[in-house]
């Protein structure tokens, strides 16, 4: 009888030993996920709230606002995809008038997106609205592009664009009421991807663009904490923008540039950067493995340069203010700089230290949470925000393999950041030649 009781007290024991391994798990991971990602999923959908309550449940103000927009976009090999971007503008239901400038860079080896830009100017006839095109006959990349185009605006907006993105007809509309208020110098518009049906990627980075961009943006813009206006769509005072300089060289030009502007909020408590998040623009998003991989190491590399070593002095409360600087640092330097250190670092530590079974039970216990939050969010945006409720509906089928894809993401972001610590990669993968890079300060 006894030896029976210490049998099972022995097992007794065993069982909790190991249960006790296993807890020291929960001890890191609930905290991780608690502490550090629960207040942002708050900030989201307490913005994402509020913006419904203030968009739907508030009567609308009418605004005789009606300023002059100036359109440049950046155009290098597009082709006859300019003429959609051009259209785009040209047909805005907008009652202003709208100048549109195509800025064709490197237009002697650009000679078809030059050819299809100047038809698209002498076929314009559509009362107060203007294309005119700039050829940049030395290539000077993406920056010289901009700041071209800027040099020759003469409207009071401006909104830059890529040439292979084109906008819903009230997308100027819908950003120009904004800058009745004299404390926006800026603001993001949101982005779809056009070419969904193409692949698996582009479906992935569907939901990506509609979760995260369109309605993480909505709900950070709520609080002021819109964390880059997308250099593919974005709106700004032309006054403003030519004061503090235009675009700045080097690269990740659309977060230098919101960078920037954030560290005059101090100075300026009442400034802020919305979110436009009924203002439309379609882009055709990578559709092959290679691609993408190439687009994400050259975003989360150009993060990390610009965080850590081009703006590294400015991040201070002194610039910033509080609100800015801590959400910054909690969720622009820990969260996408030094996340995916800690996940495959966790991920390597279990994988190592644990049998397959608890590995397998575990990997499927963070599945389900991972896919639960996801649907949550994404019924909230489909049922909040989404302006194409049919079209987002279809990508539901493809949001039990979205985990994979965000893991894998997050592993090639790890490479990115790695790869610029190491080799400085974002002189390799910005948008312009050597010659420009060559005379651009280094930090």
């Amino acid at each position: 009888m006894l030896s029976e009781f210490n049998t099972v007290s022995y097992i007794a024991l065993d069982i909790w030993y190991q249960l006790g391994e296993h807890l020291v798990f929960f001890v890191w991971l609930i905290p991780l996920v608690l502490m550090y990602e629960m207040p942002l999923m708050i900030i989201v959908v307490g913005g994402i709230l509020r913006w419904y309550y203030s968009t739907f449940m508030i009567p609308p103000k009418t605004s005789l606002f009606k300023p002059k927009v100036t359109c440049v976009i950046t155009c290098y090999a597009e082709g006859d995809a300019v003429k959609s971007t051009i259209d785009s503008f040209v047909e805005q239901t907008y009652d202003g008038e709208i100048e549109i400038i195509a800025v064709v860079d490197g237009a002697v080896q650009n000679a078809d997106t030059y050819r299809v830009a100047m038809a698209c100017a002498k076929a314009c006839k559509t009362e107060k609205r203007k294309v005119i095109v700039l050829p940049k006959w030395q290539r000077g990349g993406r920056v010289s592009t901009l700041n071209a185009g800027l040099s020759m605006a003469s409207g009071e907006i401006v909104i830059n664009a890529d040439a292979d993105t084109s906008f819903d007809n009230d997308m100027v509309n819908q950003v120009v009421p904004y800058f009745e208020d004299p404390n926006v110098p800026a603001l993001g518009g949101a982005l779809r991807v056009r070419n969904i049906n193409e692949s698996i990627w582009t479906r992935m980075q569907s939901i990506e663009y509609l979760i995260s961009m369109q309605g993480g943006k909505t709900g950070l813009a709520q609080w002021n904490f819109l964390n880059n206006i997308s250099g593919a769509f974005g709106v700004f005072r032309r006054e403003f923008l030519m004061q503090i300089g235009g675009w700045d060289t080097h690269t990740a030009e659309d977060l230098d540039l919101t960078v920037r502007i954030k560290q005059y909020f101090k100075r300026h408590p009442n400034w802020k950067i919305p979110f436009a998040t009924l203002a439309i623009g379609h882009t055709d998003a990578p559709a092959d493995l290679k691609t993408l991989v190439m687009q994400r190491l050259r975003w989360d590399g150009d993060l990390l340069f610009l965080y850590f070593r081009k703006h590294w002095p400015a991040f201070t409360p002194k610039l910033l203010g509080w609100g800015t600087f801590l959400f910054t640092l909690f969720y622009g330097f820990l969260q996408n700089v030094l996340m995916p250190f800690i996940i495959v670092l966790y991920g390597a530590g279990i994988i190592l230290l644990y049998p397959w079974q608890f590995i397998a039970s575990i990997s499927a216990v963070i599945y389900s949470l991972y896919f639960g939050v996801l649907v949550f969010f994404y019924l909230l945006v489909l049922l909040a925000i989404s302006e194409r409720v049919k079209q987002d509906l279809r990508l539901a089928l493809w949001l039990p393999l979205y985990p994979f894809y965000a893991l894998f993401m997050r592993l090639v972001c790890l490479f990115a950041l790695i790869n610029e610590l190491v080799r400085r990669s974002h002189e390799e993968s910005s948008m312009a030649p050597w010659w420009v890079l060559k005379r651009g300060r280094k930090f």
